[in-house]
């Protein structure tokens, strides 16, 4: 296995919440780059960093072979819909045509819980005979807004089930950085990355940031995690869907999603982002217009 510059990209899961991260990077990159989607016509306008945006679902085996043909090196993501089955035959397409490297997007502890996808797909990556990275992210602030965002902007609370838990939270554009350089870069081949924000906060104190970011009060209201299911449910969300984020907002209430690592530091050679980085740059996914008003008369 050679450990040369990548020279060809694959971004899966390319409009999703590291995707289109890595594909901007990537733009920054000497190398081919491929955004990855089930829609390409629907997608090409959002990717000026692309060099080609190409078709690939995970359901459709028949739109793998034309994607993969000439690349290096792929970002692979296991979307939250897709089976395990699918991905591990990604795995097993990308070695019969030659793919060198394997960035996959992967969760803290995943070597450690036989319970978890991700377990099996980093042992399917590792049984290919692929170079592999195995980038294992805590949770992404950028849920805050893709996923509570109206909890936020209706209510002035962040509303999850995590107890007095603190979580490592790490931003998405960091995780993308992080995926372009193991990508390209020699020097990262058979290795797993912990990747983490600079610290673990609880809600009470993500809430603080919120509140003095934004210029209001923002609560935590811990819910149970019977409220919270509900409240998911009511807004349409799969049951699949919100039982995944119950056992996330789980592990954080058992203390579990507070290990803090320098793996980002250590690539990157910058300290990774803060929640409060993150609230800043992301503020006005918090707002109304009535709220900026609002503030500006404070």
């Amino acid at each position: 296995m050679s450990d040369r510059s990548t020279q060809s990209v694959l971004v899966t899961a390319a409009t999703g919440t590291v995707g289109r991260h890595v594909v901007a990077e990537l733009g920054d990159a000497d190398c081919e780059v491929r955004a990855a989607t089930r829609d390409p016509d629907a997608a090409r306008e959002r990717f000026d960093a692309a060099d080609a945006v190409v078709a690939f679902d995970f359901d459709r085996p028949e739109t793998w072979g034309a994607a993969l043909t000439g690349v290096d090196a792929v970002f692979l993501v296991r979307p939250p819909a897709v089976d395990t089955d699918d991905v591990c035959a990604v795995v097993d397409a990308t070695a019969r045509v030659g793919v060198e490297r394997i960035a996959y997007l992967s969760t803290l502890g995943a070597d450690r819980n036989r319970l978890l996808p991700h377990y099996r797909i980093e042992r399917r990556i590792e049984a290919a005979g692929v170079g592999y990275a195995f980038l294992r992210a805590s949770f992404f602030a950028q849920n805050l807004h893709e996923v509570h965002r109206r909890d936020v902007l209706d209510r002035d609370e962040l509303f999850v089930p995590a107890g007095s838990g603190a979580t490592s939270f790490v931003d998405a554009r960091d995780v993308a950085a992080v995926a372009a350089r193991v990508l390209v870069e020699p020097g990262h081949l058979h290795v797993a990355y912990d990747l983490t924000g600079p610290e673990a906060l609880t809600y009470d104190e993500v809430a603080t940031i919120f509140s003095e970011e934004l210029g209001r009060s923002i609560e935590y209201a811990d819910p149970s995690i019977p409220a919270f299911v509900r409240r998911m449910r009511s807004r349409g969300h799969p049951l699949g869907y919100v039982l995944l984020m119950v056992g996330i907002y789980t592990t954080a209430r058992l203390g579990l999603a507070e290990r803090v690592t320098d793996d980002v530091e250590r690539v990157l050679g910058r300290p990774p982002r803060s929640i409060r980085a993150y609230v800043a740059d992301y503020a006005d996914e918090f707002r109304t217009a009535g709220r900026d008003a609002a503030a500006s008369d404070r």
